[in-house]
C-alpha cells in the first residue's frame, strides 16, 4: 500500500468535499429525531382530533355493518360503496396522517436542510461485499445502534414499570366502573406511558445527534495529500496550466506576427526590443500591432525587412512602448509627440505629406 493511502486523515474537509457528500445524501443526522417527532405529533393529533377521528370511524363502521347481503348487491353497487367507505376512512384518519407526514419532513429539514438525492438508494455491487458488510457489523456506528436499542428498551421498560406501579392503588376501584370507563382508564394509562417515553427519548435524541455529528466529522476528514489533489482539480494542475498558458502565448504571438506586415514602422532598442506601430486617419491614436524582446524582436525585425517596413532605432521610445502599451492598444498621450515625430519622419521617407 502506498504512503499516500496510509497518510492519516487529520485535516478538516473542504467546502467542495462537503458539497459533494451532500449531493450524495451523506449528511450528519439522527434517525431517532424523526422517530420521536412522529410519535409526538401522533400523540398531539390524537389529543386534538381524537374526538373527530373517533366519530368519523364510528360512521364508517356503521356504514360497513349496514351493508346489505352480498347476494343483494351487484358489482357496480359494491364498487361505489367500497369507494365511499374508503374515502370516509381516509378523511377520518387524515389529521393523523398529516401530522406524521409534516413531522417526518420537518424533523429531517431541521437537521440537514433540504437535501434531495437518490445516491443512497441506488443499487451498488459494493454493498454486497461480505467483507465490508462484516466490517460494518462491528463498526462504531453499529455499536452505537446496539447501545441505543438497549437504552430505548431500558427507558420504555423502566417508565412502564413505575407508571403501572403507581396506578396499582387504583385497581380496586375498577370493579365499580362500567366497561367504557375501564377502557378509558386503561387508555389514559397507556397514553401516560407513551408521553413519558417520548419525553425520555429526547435524551436519547440529543446523545445520538451529538454522536452522529462527531462520527460524521471524523469520517469525512481528509489527508494533506487529498487536499492537494482537490486543489489541483479545482485550480488546475500547475503543469497543465503552464502548458495551456504557453500555448495561448504561442497563438497570440502567431496572431501578432500576422499583423506585422500592416505596420508603418518598427521601433527598436536596437537589438533586444522591437515594437511595430500603425496609424491611419480613422484611429484616435497610433496603435501597437506587435512587440517583443529577444528572439521575438528578431522575428519582428525579419518580417519588417521582408515586407519593406522601415526599422528605426529609438532606444528610449522602444523601452517606453514595450513597457506601457499592450498589443492592440493605442499609445498613451504621454508618447504622442515622440511617436508623431517618428511617423512624420517615415512618411517623409515614403514621400507622404503630414501625419
Amino acid at each position: 500500500m502506498s504512503e499516500e493511502n496510509n497518510e492519516e486523515k487529520t485535516e478538516e474537509p473542504t467546502p467542495r468535499k462537503r458539497q459533494e457528500l451532500r449531493e450524495k445524501g451523506e449528511v450528519a443526522k439522527s434517525r431517532e429525531l424523526p422517530s420521536v417527532a412522529v410519535l409526538l405529533s401522533s400523540l398531539m393529533a390524537l389529543t386534538f382530533f381524537g374526538s373527530f377521528m373517533y366519530s368519523q370511524i364510528q360512521l364508517v363502521m356503521q356504514e360497513t355493518l349496514s351493508l346489505p347481503m352480498l347476494n343483494d348487491l351487484n358489482v357496480s353497487d359494491f364498487i361505489v360503496f367500497a369507494h365511499k367507505v374508503t374515502i370516509q376512512f381516509i378523511l377520518a384518519i387524515s389529521p393523523l396522517l398529516a401530522a406524521v407526514f409534516i413531522a417526518a419532513i420537518l424533523s429531517n429539514i431541521m437537521q440537514v436542510g433540504f437535501v434531495l438525492s437518490g445516491e443512497s438508494i441506488t443499487p451498488k455491487l459494493s454493498k454486497l461485499d461480505p467483507i465490508k458488510g462484516f466490517t460494518r457489523l462491528f463498526s462504531k456506528q453499529s455499536l452505537m445502534e446496539v447501545c441505543k436499542s438497549f437504552l430505548k428498551l431500558a427507558i420504555v421498560g423502566t417508565i412502564s414499570y413505575y407508571t403501572i406501579k403507581a396506578e396499582m392503588k387504583n385497581l380496586p376501584m375498577l370493579g365499580e366502573l362500567g366497561v367504557k370507563a375501564i377502557w378509558v382508564y386503561i387508555l389514559t394509562v397507556f397514553l401516560k406511558i407513551f408521553l413519558r417515553c417520548i419525553l425520555a427519548m429526547v435524551f436519547v435524541v440529543v446523545i445520538d445527534y451529538a454522536f452522529q455529528r462527531w462520527e460524521f466529522e471524523n469520517r469525512i476528514k481528509m489527508s494533506k495529500q487529498e487536499i492537494k489533489d482537490e486543489h489541483k482539480k479545482t485550480e488546475g494542475d500547475p503543469l497543465v496550466k503552464s502548458r495551456i498558458k504557453s500555448i495561448q502565448m504561442e497563438m497570440a504571438r502567431k496572431r501578432m506576427m500576422h499583423d506585422v506586415p500592416e505596420a508603418d514602422v518598427v521601433i527598436t532598442n536596437p537589438v533586444r526590443l522591437a515594437v511595430a506601430i500603425k496609424y491611419d486617419p480613422e484611429m484616435n491614436a497610433p496603435k501597437v500591432l506587435a512587440k517583443g524582446a529577444g528572439e521575438v524582436a528578431k522575428k519582428i525585425r525579419d518580417l519588417a525587412t521582408e515586407h519593406d517596413i522601415p526599422i528605426l532605432e529609438k532606444k528610449e521610445l522602444a523601452r517606453n512602448l514595450y513597457k506601457l502599451v499592450e498589443i492592440g492598444q493605442e499609445i498613451p498621450a504621454v508618447l504622442y509627440q515622440a511617436v508623431a515625430e517618428v511617423l512624420a519622419y517615415i512618411y517623409r521617407l515614403k514621400g507622404k505629406l503630414g501625419l
